[in-house]
């Protein structure tokens, strides 16, 4: 059946109606290669610059200059380089960095596949990968990573956990690692956390940071690499220069512009949907603990991303409370901290602090949802809950 409430928003949001309307607009006017020489290639360009500019300015990368209104900007401290998204991005960083000399690669346990995956691979080829827990609360102590950063070529980190939505002291994390490990790369996941929390690319002391549009109503299939201008990297493959020769291939001018766009609305939105998110999650509480099924393991506010809900129920298989909801028309994501249901656990759950007897269902919530709809999820998982306990 069709979903009518969709909750999933940490796994892909709905396209804005506006970045629908800019991606068609320039498909349908601006179809030149932008490498080319002709007035086409020229407009095309343009089109790539603007959404430059779009997104430097969503990262707070270089404040503006002249009157008031004027697109022109003062120097940024990096570069945006189009990818295909924040799975690119990071095998991008990752290995990129990694090729350009020797030393330890260093992640938290808490990264995403699209980093704990690539950094296999250099392990597999004979690179020392370092692999550093965090506290007992979910959050990386600095001192920590600060050590072990010490020699280390990479570090990988991730701001918002995409499972629980678990927020890390990014700033501080970065300025003690660059404190101890100024030459190291620092490398940043920002997929749940760009349109989410602060994240200011001028004050940060990071070299790369890794975005995907779907994360924040923009298009599917398209990403950026922000990258410090005095970071270097190996590309991941050759071809026709293009990017400085970082990201080979015909840039994705009608996907750049749709990315651009996002990031603009993501950011203007932003403080208007932190307030609209947390009382989402206020309701979703309130009906829980008024049903008396509220959850047994749950993030406290202060660690919690403002758009993810993260819920652990006891006495319960993820997969039935999955697989339930949607039958009411409700989508979520699921998972646990061990093998169960035939399936994998996920060891930056346990990480995070659920215990492998905690059922966990995630909701996480778009600029589209509504209170309505929200707190009729919250019955139908407040109904569940109780009858998969008998």
């Amino acid at each position: 059946m069709t979903n009518s409430i969709y909750l999933d928003n940490a796994a892909s949001t709905p396209a804005d109606p506006a970045v629908v309307e800019r991606i068609v607009a320039v498909m349908r006017t601006t179809w030149g290669n932008p490498s080319a020489g002709n007035p086409q290639g020229a407009r095309a360009r343009h089109v790539i610059a603007e959404a430059r500019r779009q997104v430097l300015a969503a990262l707070g990368d270089g404040e503006p200059s002249g009157a008031a209104g004027h697109a022109d900007r003062a120097p940024s401290r990096g570069e945006v380089i189009w990818t295909s998204g924040c799975t690119e991005s990071d095998a991008l960083a990752v290995l990129g960095a990694a090729a350009t000399g020797p030393g330890e690669v260093v992640l938290t346990t808490l990264e995403h596949p699209a980093v704990e995956q690539n950094a296999r691979r250099l392990e597999a080829a004979g690179r020392v990968v370092r692999r550093i827990p965090p506290g007992p609360d979910g959050v990386m102590d600095p001192d920590t990573l600060a050590e072990a950063a010490v020699g280390a070529r990479l570090v990988c980190l991730v701001a918002v956990q995409n499972e629980v939505g678990l927020v890390q002291p990014i700033a501080t994390l970065a300025a003690a690692i660059k404190a101890r490990a100024p030459r190291c790369h620092l490398h940043l996941d920002a997929a749940q956390a760009f349109g989410k929390i602060e994240l200011c690319a001028g004050r940060l002391p990071v070299d790369s940071i890794a975005l995907t549009a779907h994360k924040f109503h923009g298009p599917p299939g398209v990403g950026a690499l922000w990258l410090h201008r005095d970071a270097h990297l190996a590309p991941l493959w050759g071809g026709g220069g293009q990017q400085g020769g970082l990201r080979s291939g015909t840039q994705n001018a009608p996907g750049a512009a749709g990315l651009g766009l996002a990031a603009e609305l993501a950011m203007t939105r932003r403080s208007a949907a932190q307030e609209r998110w947390r009382a989402l999650s206020a309701r979703v509480l309130d009906v829980l603990r008024h049903r008396e099924t509220s959850p047994a393991w749950l993030l406290p506010e202060p660690v919690r991303a403002p758009h993810i809900l993260a819920l652990g129920f006891r006495q319960v298989s993820a997969e039935a409370l999955r697989n339930t909801l949607a039958s009411r028309g409700v989508a979520v994501s699921t998972g646990s901290a061990c093998a169960t249901d035939g399936g994998h656990g996920s060891a930056a759950l346990a990480a995070a602090g659920l215990t492998p007897d905690v059922a966990m269902v995630r909701l996480s919530f778009g600029w589209q949802n509504e209170l309505s709809e929200v707190e009729l999820a919250a019955r139908h998982l407040a109904d569940i809950v109780t009858e998969l306990r008998g």
